[in-house]
């Protein structure tokens, strides 16, 4: 259980640290990728972002819900190889409802509080990330899998 403990305080110190994600949404024929800023909520079983409504990833997340979103820690030096990690969150998308609009748009411009004019515009959406399953890839090939249930 220690192990598992252990994996959770990680994923949560490196969602806290890092502002960007590479979103992988599924289009007509390829996967599609966008980077977007994001907060986690503090039970880690929501990420939050932000698109206009008139992306092309908005459009692939109408037609399919899942997703996957990459976090990581690189700093593109050779050291990258032994010391990055990167998480790999799968889940399932929805707009943010009204009723939870303002709640969510204050965590999420808690730590993005320089996207407050994009985050209130009518033409942006804010979406939550229900996660399912956080994938950590550590040490260039230590794999750990953190299950979250609904």
């Amino acid at each position: 259980m220690q192990d598992i403990d252990q994996l959770r305080v990680t994923i949560k110190q490196m969602l806290d640290s890092q502002r960007l994600a590479v979103l992988a949404t599924q289009g007509e024929v390829r996967p599609y990728g966008s980077l977007v800023a994001f907060v986690a909520t503090e039970d880690m079983k929501n990420l939050l972002f932000a698109t206009t409504r008139a992306t092309r990833k908005y459009a692939n997340l109408l037609k399919n819900r899942g997703v996957a979103m990459v976090i990581d820690t690189r700093t593109n030096q050779t050291a990258d190889f032994a010391d990055a990690a990167a998480i790999t969150v799968l889940g399932d998308v929805e707009e943010i409802a009204d009723h939870e609009q303002q709640e969510l748009a204050g965590i999420y411009l808690d730590k993005h509080p320089y996207l407050r004019e994009f985050v209130e515009s009518p033409t942006t959406a804010l979406l939550r990330v229900d996660v399912k399953t956080y994938i950590m890839v550590s040490r260039f090939q230590n794999v750990q899998e953190l299950h979250l249930t609904s």
